[in-house]
């Protein structure tokens, strides 16, 4: 399965660019697998903070040999560093980077603030990619990513191709003012649910960090619908939370028409044969529209040869699907049938007799593949094996298993059956990254000149700009026969079999017939492969200062006020409706958060505030966790409403509110002191809240190294699990394909999702349509408050969602009681009946008092 690439023709339109397609490697066959088939970059991990770390991963060690691999053969390679870093990890992270800089690494992808403020302060030069991590979904989000240095950003998978077009108009009237940046967006893989970077559903039900590489998979799993109450029927759609794969197949013209950059498969999960199928199938894709079909730019689709759609179903299938890219469709987004792999669907049983069974087929199938039965119970263990002989009979195949391979009384008619292994293909796609030589080529460019009685030159370029020059040892003479014309150049230089190299363009500049022997032809041709390969494989030399630390970054502690200096602490109250505002209010308490579903009631807020408060009570009001191209209208009518202040969730909201008093909600991530900083003073924001990542060691280590009257805690709150572009609403309880025709369910029903051990999760949506799923379990850290007060930490805030007023005026008069020391944290919380937790992860008992 050789995979030469052809070069692109000299006609190509100017106006388009070719995208980098971006492949994943999880160990070191994925890596040769990604460039065996036609990567023109990898991304990978290593074995510390990166958002796989369930994958093999690379090491330190490993890093000089992989980028002399990967350059050699004309292929970047990007290191993830794409988790929130905490603060005890910062020494240990520069030292990372250093090594990672000092490799030659192309660029390193990441998501803390911080980090990308450090990899700045060690390396002028060094490029980094902000990950989708970041959670950017706008222009204003990727000038935030340029001002902290970076050289691209990731969008959020959410983002359509309409949002990108906007973005990228946005852009291009910034960069009147300077330079923007290129746009990545991933193509295929996995689809998660959530935001990335926003989704809390790990940590909070099984103590394990998606912001950390650890991620759960919550999504994958079955949940029933309650309604009001009551359960409701959807048959079989169980998966209510399972996006299907994304296939941006048929969308290439239209994201190369919109600019973008890089074309991202997601899957350092996934096997080398996997990632070798993805990429192929793009790489291959990509050449056909660039190359040969340039109408296609100005098509709306690439029709996808059946081929190609059977290999990407076979390299790993959910269902595909263009995702967000056409914009939102709930029902087609999630279908809920299943949630893990299924494949290839091969039809419906129609007979079962003999030991043998009779599809109705609607794909090919051969002995050797491995199939499964799906009778609408993917939660249980399904019948599958692999298939032994098959019997052709018009649209039917009578499939026949090995003895005892298949329990056939566990198969029923009207089971769909799905193809899930194909050895053959399996066998060829390894067989396209084997041995050592070079499979997959890449195109260098050739010049050759010269007359008789001087040397024969040949001045080659390759694809990343790297020149050779090397001239023959003897003499052109005059040709009396075969003469050198552009025809036998082209076969000499052509042969180049086993190497990295194929002949894309020969510029013929002889003058005259002239001629030189083949071998001496056949030399320099030898000579100009050695030559590109050492220039190729020689590591990025950037720039990385020595003598700057990261301590020159760090800002200064405060150190804890003593006892009788102490200011008064301040009990933070966010509420979701007027009711338990009126609570609040009512408990005199002086700093109230309102975070409504509908903007347009933060006005009758502000109005009760000022009519019934005493004068010191202030109101801030929240805008959504994300904001899109077309979204400022909500801004507007948050800012209406004339608050005291905005607590800001994204970049979005920095940018619009910066003359506004703002406190940076837990969605900015920050996690240590770098990060902290640089939203305390590069926007002036009145105080952080600190990241629901931390635990109480974390915590303590943030706090103890800023000055911790910058800090805001929550210590009570449902926590906010899943954030989605996808509604539940919308596809459960409507016919309805977005907000447009949906007949808006969420504003008519209380909508909990029943997870696999009982527990009844809350459902709520906010004014763009995005669903947040809350953990139906209220956490406290009571626990750890007074020992937080000892550190100097002075705001505490607690949240509500659905509580009724009493259960509100109830909670307030006993986090009131813990803050004047009047009772204690395990009071509270087994009174409460809350789980005692703070953040999303535990931290270990009694580490507080090891450290007073």
């Amino acid at each position: 399965m050789k995979a030469d690439r052809k070069p692109i023709p000299e006609h190509t339109s100017p106006t388009f660019q070719r995208p980098e397609l971006l492949a994943p490697a999880g160990h070191w066959d994925c890596a040769k697998a990604a460039v065996e088939n036609g990567a023109d970059s990898i991304y990978f991990g290593l074995d510390r903070f990166n958002a796989r770390m369930r994958a093999q991963n690379f090491t330190e060690a490993d890093l000089p040999k992989l980028m002399e691999f990967l350059h050699r053969r004309g292929v970047k390679g990007y290191v993830t560093l794409n988790t929130i870093i905490f603060p005890q990890e910062l020494t240990e992270a520069e030292q990372y980077l250093r090594t990672i800089i000092t490799a030659g690494v192309d660029a390193v992808i990441v998501q803390d603030v911080g980090i990308c403020r450090l990899i700045r302060h060690l390396s002028p030069d060094f490029p980094i990619h902000a990950s989708t991590q970041m959670t950017i979904t706008s222009a204003a989000g990727v000038e935030f990513a340029k001002s902290l240095g970076c050289q691209l950003v990731v969008l959020a998978r959410e983002c359509s191709l309409q949002e990108i077009e906007k973005i990228q108009r946005q852009l291009r009237v910034e960069k009147c003012h300077g330079t923007s940046l290129p746009l990545e967006v991933f193509v295929h893989g996995a689809l998660c649910v959530a935001y990335s970077g926003q989704c809390l559903t790990s940590e909070a039900l099984g103590g394990r960090s998606a912001n950390r590489g650890e991620c759960a998979q919550a999504c994958r799993m079955p949940y029933e619908l309650i309604s009001d109450g009551k359960v409701v029927n959807l048959d079989n759609r169980k998966y209510l939370l399972s996006p299907q794969d994304l296939a941006g197949l048929e969308v290439l013209p239209e994201l190369i028409k919109a600019g973008v950059s890089c074309l991202k498969i997601e899957g350092r999960l996934k096997t080398p044969e996997y990632v070798a199928n993805v990429t192929r199938v793009y790489r291959e894709a990509l050449d056909r529209v660039m190359a040969d079909n340039i109408e296609m730019l100005h098509t709306k689709s690439l029709h996808a040869p059946n081929k190609e759609r059977h290999n990407l179903e076979m390299a790993f299938s959910r269902g595909l699907y263009t995702g967000w890219f056409r914009g939102i469709n709930n029902q087609e987004l999630v279908h809920a049938h299943f949630g893990k792999k299924r494949g290839v669907y091969l039809g419906e049983v129609t007979r079962i007799s003999n030991e043998k069974v009779t599809v109705h087929l609607q794909a090919p199938v051969k002995p050797g593949d491995g199939v499964v039965f799906d009778c609408g119970h993917p939660e249980a263990q399904e019948e599958g094996g692999r298939v032994y002989a098959v019997e052709h009979k018009a649209k039917e195949a009578v499939l026949t298993f090995g003895r005892r391979d298949v329990n056939l009384q566990r198969v029923h008619v009207g089971d769909k059956v799905w193809k899930t292994s194909d050895p053959e293909l399996d066998k060829q796609l390894r067989q396209s990254f084997a041995g050592e030589n070079p499979q997959f080529q890449r195109p260098i460019h050739i010049e050759v000149y010269g007359e008789v009685s001087q040397p024969v030159t040949v001045l080659t370029r390759d694809e990343q700009g790297h020149i050779v020059q090397v001239e023959s040892a003897m003499p052109l003479v005059e040709a009396h026969t075969k003469p050198l014309t552009t025809e036998r150049l082209q076969e000499q230089f052509s042969r180049l079999g086993n190497t990295p190299f194929c002949l894309g363009t020969l510029t013929n500049h002889l003058n005259g017939a002239v001629m030189v022997p083949v071998s001496e032809l056949n030399r320099i041709r030898r000579e100009i492969v050695a030559q590109l390969e050492e220039l190729r494989s020689q590591p990025k030399r950037w720039q990385l200062h020595s003598k700057v630390t990261l301590q020159d970054l760090l800002p200064s502690p405060t150190p804890p006020l003593l006892h009788s200096s102490t200011p008064p602490l301040s009990l933070i109250v966010l509420v979701r409706n007027c009711k338990q505002l009126q609570a609040a209010l009512q408990a005199r308490i002086e700093t109230l958060y309102c975070e409504f579903e509908d903007p347009r009631t933060y006005r009758e807020a502000v109005r009760m505030v000022r009519e019934q408060g005493h004068g010191k009570q202030k109101i801030w009001v929240a805008p959504p966790r994300i904001t899109k191209p077309g979204e400022s209208w909500i801004l507007q009518q948050v800012r209406s409403c004339e608050a005291d202040g905005y607590l800001v969730r994204n970049y979005d909201q920095l940018q619009y509110f910066a003359n506004d008093q703002c406190i940076g909600d837990f969605s900015l991530n920050v996690a240590n002191p770098l990060t902290a900083d640089y939203f305390k003073h590069q926007f002036g924001l009145e105080r952080v809240t600190a990241s629901y990542d931390l635990n109480i060691t974390q915590l303590e280590d943030l706090v103890t190294s800023c000055p911790p009257q910058w800090f805001e805690v929550t210590i009570h709150q449902h926590m906010p699990m899943f954030h989605m572009e996808h509604c539940v609403f919308c596809a459960f309880l409507s016919q309805g394909t977005d907000y447009t025709n949906c007949g808006r369910p969420c504003e008519k029903h209380e909508v909990k999702l029943r997870d696999r051990v009982g527990t009844e999760h809350i459902l709520q949506a906010d004014a763009g349509c995005r669903n947040t799923v809350f953990n139906g379990i209220a956490q406290t850290g009571a626990e750890y408050v007074q020992h937080l007060i000892e550190l100097g930490v002075q705001h505490f805030r607690i949240e509500f969602l659905n509580e009724t007023v009493e259960k509100v005026t109830q909670t307030i008069h006993r986090y009131r009681q813990l803050l004047h020391g009047e009772i204690t944290g395990s009071q509270l919380w087994r009174e409460l009946k809350l789980e005692n937790q703070l953040g999303v992860t535990r931290g270990p008992m009694g580490v507080s008092a090891s450290r007073r």
